[in-house]
């Protein structure tokens, strides 16, 4: 047979059904490896843990020998005035220029308590930060103080928590050399990401009097967003396969990027040698409120301090309000403006406290904390090159196509004929496999931010919705796609495989001539084209690596 004929036999149906099941079993078995090799370990023991109040009426009183009536709110009328401080970031030596809404009680006289306030995530000001609760607390005798954030070029994976405890001292300082402040009554008011500040404070200014610690994040970011990212996705009703991206995504090594925010030491028992109010409301999804409660109790203890007070709130969200905090003019849980300022009174009079320690609802916790997460540093690499790798092909073949469509309308604008050359078998294969994974792509990209948005509205105080969509079918689709697609992918090989035997390319030596004739496309086996070729390959590969993106967030072991 000469090299320019092409051998015809054509395989029987059983022997191809028994070339493509073995590809079939190696690419999948190559997918479920790489999403259990990825797989991380995760214990959501023990469930359903509990703290039993000991009152359900969350006043805070005190023993008052003297009779006399304690100050409330609403007993003053409140002045308030601006400053502005050069806040000085110590690493960088960069300079905020930051505004502090200072609100004095009128008529009060000096030696009055103080208190600043602590943002939480975001970019919040002093204009559009605490203004209810500090005017609450200058009403009834306190000089309250809200800055500006003190963010400087930071984002929010950048923040500089030592930076910001070092620019809050400067606050309280500034506080403390008012003439109507008394200077060792001075404390803070702490909300969510703030009582990670709020660590490094203590350990720099042991003479902070007092805090409010407003729903306490207590453990490491780590640990902390874990727990929150892992609960959240369960309430929203995810399946468990979106729930599994939380264990890989918190085990990365964000040291590799220079981001060394998640796993701050906020377990220091200095942060709490101080009285300390925590307040927790019972929608709050975004804490741990058992573990965290007892390992603030446990702290203090070992700082030796006994003088901590908590509350929790029914129907209030993580910023103790009642409903969805993204609307304007949303109030706070039942009394607690009125419980802050009893407990901030009493405890900067000196007073003893009479009520129960831990008091309001009881408070409840879904899931551990997932204290075993550690920074994987293979795991972080593998993760950056499979996926900065999938988006380099993803746009190599984006041009590619673009030229094809280019080439395309020249041609009919020419009234020509562009010829690609792939042959029909292959160009119907590969066509409808990229569009089956990428419309597998875009619908797990939809389902995962699908979850996302619902993890917002609940942080948000919203409810989840009764029915979770299509951030539970989702997943089960999408791998019934992928097992089609490798299935599919496994038959396209199998074509390659049986034009190589029928060419003798697959045997040793190969039939003579026959190398050239495919390179030189005469007798071409996926395109005439150089370009026909080189197009197959880079959309397969993509397409693969697309399959290897899926496995390693689990797709194929949940």
């Amino acid at each position: 047979m000469s090299s320019g004929e092409i051998q015809s036999s054509q395989w029987t149906r059983s022997k191809r059904l028994m070339v493509s099941l073995p590809i079939f079993i190696i690419l999948l078995g190559i997918l479920v490896s790489v999403s259990n090799l990825t797989a991380s370990s995760w214990n959501y023991e023990p469930t359903g843990q509990t703290i039993e109040t000991l009152a359900s009426d969350t006043s805070v009183t005190f023993d008052n020998p003297s009779g006399k009536t304690p100050a409330e709110q609403g007993d003053y009328e409140v002045t308030q005035r601006y400053v502005t401080i050069d806040a000085k970031q110590p690493s960088t030596g960069e300079i905020q220029h930051i505004k502090v809404l200072i609100r004095e009680p009128k008529g009060a006289g000096n030696s009055r308590p103080g208190v600043v306030f602590m943002h939480g995530a975001g970019y919040g000001t002093c204009d559009n930060s605490f203004g209810d609760m500090a005017l609450a607390l200058s009403s009834a005798g306190f000089v309250t103080a809200v800055p500006d954030k003190p963010v400087w070029s930071t984002n929010d994976a950048t923040r500089d928590y030592p930076g910001s405890a070092a620019i809050y001292d400067q606050v309280i300082n500034m506080l403390r050399d008012f003439d109507n402040v008394d200077a060792s009554n001075v404390g803070i008011y702490a909300t969510s990401e703030s009582t990670w500040i709020s660590s490094y404070l203590l350990g720099r200014d042991p003479d902070v009097a007092f805090q409010v610690l407003l729903s306490p994040m207590v453990y490491s970011p780590r640990y902390s967003l874990g727990f929150l990212a892992a609960q959240d996705f369960a309430l929203v009703g995810a399946h468990d396969g979106y729930q599994s991206i939380v264990r890989r995504a918190f085990n990365i090594d964000a040291e590799l990027f220079g981001l060394t925010n998640l796993d701050l030491d906020t377990l220091n028992p200095q942060a709490y040698s101080i009285p300390t109010l925590v307040a927790y409301g019972t929608k709050d999804v975004m804490t741990a409120q058992v573990e965290g409660t007892e390992k603030i109790i446990d702290m203090a203890h070992k700082a030796g301090n006994w003088d901590v007070t908590v509350r929790t709130y029914p129907i209030a969200n993580h910023v103790l309000r009642l409903g969805d905090e993204s609307n304007n003019g949303t109030p706070f849980a039942d009394a607690y403006v009125d419980d802050v300022i009893s407990w901030a009174v009493g405890t900067t009079q000196g007073l003893e406290q009479t009520s129960e320690r831990v008091a309001g609802t009881n408070l409840y916790q879904s899931i551990a904390v997932p204290s075993e997460l550690r920074a994987n540093s293979g795991l972080t690499i593998y993760l950056v090159v499979l996926h900065a790798s999938m988006v380099l092909l993803l746009l190599v073949i984006g041009v590619l196509w673009l030229i094809v469509f280019v080439r395309k309308i020249w041609a009919r604008a020419h009234r020509r004929r562009y010829v690609l050359g792939l042959r029909p078998v292959f160009k119907n294969a590969l066509i409808t496999l990229a569009v089956a994974t990428m419309a597998t792509f875009v619908l797990f990209g939809a389902g995962l931010g699908e979850v996302v948005m619902g993890v917002v509205k609940l942080a948000w105080g919203g409810a989840p919705a009764e029915n979770p969509g299509m951030m539970y079918w989702s997943w089960p689709v999408i791998q019934m796609v992928c097992v089609v697609v490798v299935w599919a992918w496994s038959r396209v090989f199998m074509r390659l495989i049986e034009e190589a035997t029928n060419r003798g390319l697959a045997q040793w030596p190969p039939r003579k001539g026959v190398i050239g004739a495919i390179v030189s496309g005469r007798q071409p086996v996926l395109a005439s084209t150089r370009f026909g070729r080189v197009m197959f390959w880079i959309t397969a590969v993509t397409m693969l690596y697309v399959l290897l993106v899926f496995a390693f967030w689990g797709l194929f072991i949940y």
